[in-house]
């Protein structure tokens, strides 16, 4: 673990060389000590058998995904200065904004990116808190706002500006033809059931393989499900706070997502842990293990494919035009309801962002030209 912060680091460009290898090298890895015990008070038991639980609590904050994300961020940057021949204890901004300049330029190259292909600025702004994350966990704090990041980081997003990427919205009509090409083994109901709750609830992938029969304390968990007369109740660990997500009964058992989840639980004998598992190879047992969210950016791909959505258009195309998104998309493109219903089932904090996964809205319905009286 790095030296603790004194709150009177100065920023420098050069390089540290007081560091050695090895130095650098259990720097690169917090989590092997990211908490311990004052010195007056270790080899106490009580406190001792704590610490441990405290590391639990601490790895927990963020989510297992985010975590790995984190990580990778760090090991790309450290990797990256010590190409540069610096050292990357304590932060200096001078180096975080020449490594962004990096990051977004097309001559490169950078250790894990090709010369042609400059990151985004969602992915560069992400490695960022990444950075941020990981200086944090080693006792000093990025300033984000210093001129030498946030000058370089605005004129990244003024040279890249352009629309954001989107992925297309599954539609209706396109859930219903994925699902109909799924068979009706036990295989087939695992995943329609994802497919039909993941668009209802207008789910992301890691909410949908994260859910549990029931509140469970299993520690991949943190979501659970509980099915109610007219509907299933989904309680969610969202990044905004736990939220509660309705799915009410379909119009028609082939089409109902809570009846595709029933039958899923009934013929996999699921009545407690995780939703969503694996099956054995010849697909007749359901197994413990939790499925891993590529597995719902997989079926989406597969099943767009053999159920001919988009069928103008070469395969690497129509692969890349969807993804899990394009569940949350459909939602909130195809319910014809208040967009504030909208904005509560996919856990918006803003009217705005609800907005962005609307692909086919009215963008005239209030005219206020009119209103104006013009």
């Amino acid at each position: 673990m790095g030296q603790e912060n004194d709150g009177h680091e100065k920023s420098t460009s050069a390089p540290h060389n007081a560091s050695n290898g090895d130095e650098l090298h259990e720097r690169d890895h917090p989590e092997s000590n990211p908490i311990a015990l004052p010195a007056h008070v270790a080899g106490s038991g009580t406190l001792d058998r704590l610490v441990d639980t405290a590391r639990d609590h601490a790895k927990a904050a963020t989510a297992e995904n985010t975590n790995k994300a984190y990580a990778a961020d760090w090991k790309h940057f450290t990797r990256w200065c010590r190409l540069k021949g610096a050292d990357p204890l304590p932060p200096s901004p001078e180096m975080i904004g020449l490594y962004l300049a990096d990051l977004a330029s097309s001559e490169g190259p950078s250790p894990s990116q090709s010369a042609s292909r400059p990151l985004s600025v969602s992915t560069i702004e992400r490695r960022l808190s990444g950075l941020a994350w990981n200086y944090m966990q080693r006792g000093f704090a990025l300033d984000r706002r210093n001129r030498h990041i946030a000058t370089v980081l605005a004129g990244i997003k003024r040279m890249q500006a352009r629309p954001p990427v989107q992925k297309e919205a599954i539609l209706p009509e396109d859930i219903l033809a994925m699902v109909a090409t799924l068979p009706f083994d036990l295989r087939g109901l695992r995943d329609r059931a994802i497919l039909l709750l993941g668009y209802a609830g207008g789910l992301r992938r890691s909410e949908i393989v994260s859910l549990d029969v029931g509140k469970d304390d299993t520690p991949d968990s943190g979501d659970w499900i509980e099915i109610l007369e007219n509907g299933a109740v989904l309680t969610l660990n969202a990044k905004t706070g736990w939220r509660e997500v309705e799915i009410g009964r379909g119009s028609s058992e082939q089409t109902c997502p809570v009846h595709a989840l029933e039958q899923w639980l009934r013929y996999a004998k699921i009545d407690f842990g995780p939703v969503f598992v694996r099956t054995s190879r010849d697909g007749k047992r359901a197994l413990e293990a939790r499925l891993n969210d590529k597995h719902v950016a997989r079926l989406i791909k597969t099943t767009v494919l053999k159920s001919g959505i988009r069928s103008e258009l070469p395969e690497k195309d129509r692969l890349a035009l969807f993804s899990g998104h394009s569940l949350r998309a459909g939602l909130a493109s195809s319910a014809e309801v208040d967009e504030r219903y909208v904005q509560k089932q996919l856990g918006h904090a803003s009217a705005e962002m609800t907005r962005r996964y609307q692909r086919r809205r009215d963008r005239f319905r209030v005219n206020l030209t009119k209103a104006a009286g013009l």
